[in-house]
């Protein structure tokens, strides 16, 4: 893997799309297949490049969202507005399609089993993509690295990977997971209902004597708020380690 943080020692790689799935109303992901992948840790991204008949070329980066799983990546992408890249990802790609990637990309917020714990892992929105991986790497792994997962989300319909979740918090007893919902929260709702601050991260993180290795991931503030408030509570900055994604043109 060395090296694979060097934008300019990668290569464009045709990739076929071999499955596509909906997460909510505006988030959709894509699996790919990459005969030449170099393979992948956790946390790391991919570029997309998009090519149109005139030859005008369009990319953008997007985290993969699976470990390592030989040739195939998949990378989960969220609908933005007026967006060049996102609409045609999310409303026009197709199974049979053949995009461009390049990566893998990216050599610090990166994590495997191997690394240990245990591990606090806090998203805002589509930040829960690359944590997502994360988890996912932990399937079939022994012993399982103690996890904690908070999300942050507008509303139970924005969540990403909510029934996905559910099913490895019962089958991963180590993995414990919490939500809160910023904008909206269905009847009923018994999880927090306000933006992450101290006293939710106090009731939810490892405590600072349990020396978790801290991974934040989301909006620029939400990343900035979240690392300066695990800091203030006596967290090692050393084990904190943030991405985080400001505006875009999708």
């Amino acid at each position: 893997m060395a090296g694979t943080a060097v934008r300019g020692r990668l290569n464009w790689l045709a990739a076929d799309v071999v499955a596509v799935s909906s997460e909510t109303s505006r988030v959709r992901s894509i699996a790919l297949d990459c005969p030449e992948w170099p393979g992948h840790l956790p946390g790391q991204h991919v570029d997309i490049r998009l090519t149109a008949e005139d030859g005008y070329q369009a990319q953008r980066s997007y985290s993969i969202a699976t470990p390592v799983d030989g040739e195939r990546i998949t990378i989960t992408v969220e609908l933005i507005d007026d967006g060049e890249v996102s609409p045609y990802l999310v409303d026009e790609l197709r199974v049979g399609d053949l995009i461009e990637v390049r990566g893998p990309i990216g050599g610090y917020f990166v994590w495997e089993p191997a690394v240990g714990g245990p591990l606090e892992l806090i998203a805002g929105g589509s930040g829960l993509v690359p944590l997502m991986a994360m988890i996912r790497s932990q399937v079939g792994a022994n012993p399982v690295t103690a996890t904690r997962l908070l999300v942050s989300s507008r509303s139970l319909d924005d969540l990403l990977y909510r029934d996905e979740l559910m099913r490895l918090a019962n089958a991963l007893p180590a993995l414990e997971v919490d939500y809160t919902l910023t904008r909206s929260q269905p009847p009923g709702w018994t999880g927090y209902a306000s933006r992450v601050d101290g006293p939710m991260l106090a009731a939810t993180a490892w405590p600072p004597a349990n020396e978790p290795l801290c991974y934040v991931c989301g909006p620029t503030g939400f990343v900035e708020t979240v690392a300066v408030t695990l800091v203030d509570q006596g967290h090692d900055p050393q084990r904190i380690k943030t991405e985080r994604f400001g505006p875009t043109r999708g």
